[in-house]
């Protein structure tokens, strides 16, 4: 009889990181924090961003991010590092929950993207954007009719 984890794994510090069992998520892609778009250009641009192989935009707890998944050069083929000792500062800091962020693990822990909003394609981003920016178009339009009308003063 096998056991199975069910849901996200729990990170238990006495055992170490779980290295062998790792899908190596952070490895495959990185991602930019961008500005939440609020002009047609702004809109235009991440549609743009879309139009790219191995593109991704999602907003998390409001703030976007421009995903680009591509693998590091480094990742081995079977997902271990091939300069870990070597590794960048944000590859040292990322993944195993410590004393410092106990509850900020990697993907590995979390099992969960939690994603706001998740755009991998050009049409997916235009549809929600034709929407957003009616909406943005909608309330100028009632901004400038209230500028035209004068209130008296008593």
């Amino acid at each position: 009889m096998t056991l199975v984890q069910l849901g996200p794994l729990k990170f238990d510090p006495q055992a170490g990181p779980p290295c062998h069992d790792c899908s190596a998520k952070c490895c495959k892609y990185f991602a930019l924090q961008i500005d939440k778009p609020t002009t047609p250009k702004e809109h235009d641009n991440i549609r743009w961003y879309l139009l790219h192989e191995h593109i991704a935009v999602w907003v998390q707890d409001g703030d976007w991010y421009l995903e680009v998944r591509t693998p590091c050069k480094h990742l081995l083929s079977d997902n271990r590092c091939g300069i870990y000792h070597t590794r960048p500062t944000i590859c040292r800091e990322y993944g195993w929950p410590d004393k410092e962020s106990p509850d900020d693990p990697c993907e590995y822990f979390t099992g969960n993207d939690g994603y706001d909003l998740l755009f991998e394609s050009a049409d997916a981003f235009a549809a929600w954007s034709k929407v957003e920016l009616a909406r943005r178009e909608e309330r100028l339009a009632k901004r400038r009719k209230g500028k035209g009308t004068k209130r008296a003063i008593a």
